[in-house]
């Protein structure tokens, strides 16, 4: 939807995941939209250098947010809120589910 306005359709889907999620990193992201890795790690490269995004290393993870003194950041949360609001029901709630606690061992399911 916000493909042409961005320029790439890997940004579009990185900048809704943290939207949704408020930080990710590049597996991550390319695991949930099934798609290959290295475009979505040259993307988020590219927003970071742009100044839009902000990295910081976990362990051997870089996880990825929105940068807080982006001088747009308002406007583009509002445009991807819109955004959000014509996405499919399921991928809406797949992008919103937001479990990262490991599972306790042997809990029921």
């Amino acid at each position: 939807m916000l493909e042409v306005l961005l320029g790439s359709i890997n940004a579009e889907r990185i900048l809704i995941f943290l939207f949704c999620r408020n930080e990710g990193y590049a597996r991550e992201i390319a695991s949930f939209y099934n798609t290959v890795l290295s475009p979505i790690q040259k993307q988020l490269n590219k927003l970071e250098e742009n100044g839009m995004l902000i990295s910081k290393l976990s362990g051997r993870t870089r996880n990825y947010s929105f940068n807080p003194r982006y001088p747009f950041l308002k406007e583009l949360q509002q445009l991807l809120e819109k955004a959000l609001s014509f996405y499919p029901e399921e991928l809406k709630t797949a992008l919103l589910y937001n479990r990262r606690r490991p599972r306790r061992r042997n809990k029921p399911i």
